[in-house]
């Protein structure tokens, strides 16, 4: 009953999310210097993409764990967690202090991953509940 898209979609998922965590990092270097970025704002900025990434490597893994051995209980908690980086995910898009189009580019994508990955546990946990 393991999903085969939704292993895939996490596999991809987890190398996009090392791209996009060292892009991320770059653009906030790069505004720093580039910007008059005020030094009280660069921390909240850092610290949710670093909250951000420790919440990645336990949602992989609970989402890999679930599927794989079918069941309800990893998949659900992989859920919870994709919730909170969603959030995370939102304030870099929306109340970061410089958003730039690559941003953009970056956490709409990766918002759609989330987005199908989420999708695809549900349906993944209703067919290991039935």
């Amino acid at each position: 009953l393991s999903s085969l898209p939704l292993q895939i979609l996490l596999y991809v998922n987890g190398i996009y999310y090392i791209f996009y965590f060292l892009a991320t990092l770059a653009m906030i270097i790069y505004k720093s210097q580039v910007f008059s970025y005020p030094d009280d704002l660069l921390a909240p900025d850092l610290a949710v993409l670093f909250l951000m990434a420790i919440l990645e490597v336990p949602r992989s893994y609970l989402g890999f764990k679930g599927n794989l051995t079918e069941a309800e209980a990893p998949l659900g908690l992989s859920l919870g967690l994709t919730v909170g980086s969603v959030v995370l995910c939102v304030y870099l898009l929306l109340w970061q202090t410089y958003v730039l189009w690559a941003d953009v580019l970056l956490n709409a994508v990766l918002l759609s991953a989330y987005g199908l990955e989420s999708g695809l546990k549900v349906m993944a946990i209703a067919a290991f509940v039935s």
